[in-house]
């Protein structure tokens, strides 16, 4: 009786307790009575969320690539063209013997689906030196906001000939250094906003972050808007030291033609007239199906002493270089043989700037008469008045005078290759 009498009492405080689903286990005593239960029904299992292009793209892992290029060629220049010299009587000449090897070593990490990091290092000879490359990290924020930051290139504008719209590169006179760069991209349609700060501070030489001054870092944006007919871009930057720019850029197709066009718009306080601008018009085009492409172009600048960074190659040093002012035209002709062993080339570049009676004229060669193995031959020249631009802004330079070659002859051969190991997790 006194077992009896206990349980009742459990069973009392049992059922007095209050209703605590996630807490008490589920009591059915007439099931204790029942048949037995059918078996469960399996669920059907759940089909796994569907794997997009973008999920493969940034599977958490990381891609090990080294690259290699061993260059060698000579390059003879001559400090004046040979129609001068009957009349200057200096024939000297500056012959650079050009043996470059180099290696890099890049690793692109895609920590997780939101980050990702990427660096390059370079190490060549002569002079045997390590040199930091891009340097920089990715984030994305809900697939509507995305953040990259650190050391890259970025480019703005279309024209291949002037880019005077990519306003990245234009710098204050007497500054150069790379770029590093803080860059917000939000997609908007068929086209989207991009803003950025940009700083050539020399971060690279143990400079203190608090020596950083207002006037180090500029600030831009630019909008894109893709149309049916006509893709457009405009954008702005401001640095102190330089004017606020601000430039339009306008891409179309008729036919098989390309068209473009770009504007800018420069404005200065601290000058008289304080508004300047500059304007171009181009096209592209291929005929015989691709065998030979046609790019031309005019431009006039009406800006006055400005300045833009031609960052380091494997070949040339990094330099600032004056943009030219007044009218100027550009032909750019690239003439393929197809089904000829090597795929050789042939290709001219000329540039004209009437007002200054100065041209340049560069005919090449380059063919790939075995696997990774390049040949390019080349003359650059410039033509008209030994005042002109072209003649004293050459693309060959005597970098130890740091004078210009009006005449050179460019011949290279180089060996390229490189390797890739992707591992996922």
């Amino acid at each position: 009786m006194k077992l009896f009498a206990a349980l009742l009492l459990v069973l009392a405080v049992i059922a007095s307790l209050p209703a605590q689903e996630d807490h008490l286990p589920y009591w059915d005593f007439d099931s204790l009575f029942a048949d037995p239960l059918p078996p469960p029904v399996a669920e059907e299992p759940t089909a796994p969320p569907a794997i997009t292009i973008t999920d493969m793209l940034r599977r958490r892992g990381f891609t090990f690539e080294v690259a290699y290029a061993f260059v060698g060629g000579i390059a003879p220049g001559w400090f004046e063209a040979p129609w001068y010299w009957s009349a200057t009587g200096d024939r000297h000449y500056f012959l650079e013997r050009i043996i470059h090897m180099g290696n890099s070593f890049t690793i692109d990490s895609q920590i997780t689906s939101t980050f990702r990091v990427l660096s390059t290092i370079f190490f060549e000879i002569p002079g045997f030196a390590f040199r930091l490359g891009d340097f920089f990290f990715d984030y994305n924020f809900y697939d509507r906001v995305f953040v990259r930051a650190g050391k890259f290139n970025l480019s703005w504008g279309i024209s291949p000939n002037f880019n005077f719209t990519n306003l990245l590169i234009r710098v204050p006179e007497g500054v150069a250094g790379e770029s590093f760069i803080f860059r917000v991209d939000i997609p908007s349609g068929i086209g989207g906003f991009q803003l950025l700060a940009l700083t050539r501070a020399n971060l690279l030489g143990g400079i203190d972050t608090t020596t950083i001054a207002r006037s180090d870092v500029g600030f831009g944006g630019r909008y894109n808007l893709a149309l049916r007919q006509a893709d457009l871009t405009m954008g702005m930057f401001h640095q102190e030291g330089m004017p606020l720019r601000a430039f339009l850029s306008v891409s179309t197709a008729f036919g098989n033609t390309d068209l473009y066009s770009e504007g800018l718009i420069a404005i200065d306080y601290n000058l008289q007239p304080a508004v300047s601008g500059a304007a171009t018009m181009g096209f592209f085009r291929d005929f015989f199906g691709g065998i030979l492409s046609v790019n031309g172009e005019v431009f006039y600048n009406a800006e006055g002493r400005t300045y833009w960074f031609r960052p380091r190659t494997n070949l040339l040093e990094a330099r600032v270089t004056p943009f030219i002012e007044g009218l100027n035209g550009a032909l750019n002709l690239f003439y393929r043989f197809p089904g000829r062993r090597g795929d050789p080339a042939i290709f001219l570049q000329a540039r004209y700037a009437p007002f200054e009676n100065s041209g340049q004229l560069i005919p090449g060669f380059r063919m790939n008469p075995w696997p990774n193995i390049d040949l390019h031959f080349a003359v650059p020249m410039a033509l008209g008045s030994r005042d002109g631009f072209y003649y004293q802004n050459t693309p060959r330079m005597d970098t130890i005078n740091n004078r210009s070659l009006p005449f050179a002859v460019v011949l290279l051969l180089s060996l390229r290759g490189s390797v890739q190991f992707r591992h996922d997790y």
